[in-house]
């Protein structure tokens, strides 16, 4: 028989990187495999480690371990020991502790294994609520819907499902809808302070004069005067009917129960601005920034302030800092690069 010398090379060389590539992945999952065992016996991990040594199938091991990872910041190890804790025992808990660590990297991922866990525990509240928010996150809004609205037929009392639709009914604009959704979720729980505050704030936006009666009863409940949230909520409202004197009357008592309420010193900072009442505004925005260094959208308005004196290098800087301490803050890294 008459060997083909070229072909025969080609044969070899092809054999020859086959065998070199197995060899260094190999070599790059024992690294891989030595690198968890190094961090897994070290402390905190170590004991937890030893025990599942012992106990391989002790899912409640993984899960604690996992817990731990996670707490460290140690997320490819804290998901697969969470995964493995899962598989041991796919119970509710397992599930929405792994759905949390999927979440910090992937939407997607987070929604197929919610999916799935769905199918091990169709009766799982939480689990479908999970499920709806990574649909929300995505900005998948109709799916998220559908599946509170699921809930809600069973349960018209469920008031996650209730606050979760009216928030993404809001994020589409719809508005009326919410605010019907959240008023019966209020019915349910009239008690639950967050809940109140989530309707008070829509009431402010949607210039409903509800929210005068709501926030008045709010101030009734608060012998101690510690929330100052009912006066911010006041202060919307006002702004957003037109009357800019009660609502910094509003935004001003807010800070002046809670010196830290950063919300309302923009509000009115912003009010003050669109006055052309640039002196007072940049009080304002100066006093934000005090309060919270690192505050990007203080930094931003102070630069706008200064642009309207004309003072371009000052609010050059700001809309700088403005952008260095948020990314998102594009607005403020635009102005800059236009000065």
């Amino acid at each position: 028989m008459r060997l083909h010398l070229p072909n025969f090379l080609a044969f070899i060389m092809q054999k020859s990187f086959l065998i070199l590539f197995s060899f260094i992945c190999c070599l790059v999952a024992c690294s891989n495999d030595k690198d968890e065992g190094l961090i897994l016996r070290q402390p905190p991990f170590d004991k937890l480690t030893d025990s599942i040594q012992q106990a391989p199938k002790n899912a409640e091991l993984y899960y604690r371990r996992g817990l731990l990872l996670f707490q460290k910041e140690q997320l490819d190890y804290a998901e697969k020991d969470l995964r493995q804790a899962w598989n041991l025992a796919p119970n509710e808990t397992h599930a929405l502790r792994l759905a949390n660590i999927l979440a910090q990297t992937s939407a997607d991922s987070t929604i197929i294994f919610l999916q799935l866990a769905l199918q091990k525990l169709p009766q799982s509240i939480a689990v479908q609520i999970s499920l709806a928010r990574g649909y929300q996150q995505k900005q998948e809004y109709g799916k998220a819907v559908v599946i509170c609205d699921n809930i809600i037929s069973q349960y018209p009392n469920q008031l996650d499902a209730l606050i979760l639709k009216s928030k993404i009914l809001q994020a589409q604009n719809k508005n009326e809808n919410a605010l019907a959704t959240l008023e019966k979720a209020y019915q349910y729980a009239p008690f639950d302070r967050e809940l109140v505050y989530d309707l008070a704030f829509l009431y402010a936006e949607t210039k409903n004069l509800k929210v005068l009666s709501i926030t008045d009863s709010l101030l009734k409940k608060d012998t101690l005067e510690k929330h100052a949230e009912p006066y911010y909520f006041k202060g919307v409202y006002f702004e957003n009917i037109g009357n800019s004197i009660e609502a910094i009357n509003q935004f001003n008592e807010a800070i002046r129960q809670d010196y830290y309420f950063l919300d309302a010193y923009m509000e009115k900072g912003q009010i003050l601005y669109s006055q052309k009442k640039y002196e007072e505004a940049k009080k304002t925005f100066q006093l934000a920034s005090t309060v919270s260094p690192t505050f990007a959208d203080a930094y931003y308005w102070l630069g706008k302030t200064d642009e309207a004196f004309g003072d371009k290098n000052e609010a050059k800087l700001n809309y700088q800092r403005a952008y260095g301490l948020d990314k998102s803050l594009t607005e403020a890294k635009m102005a800059a690069d236009k000065l």
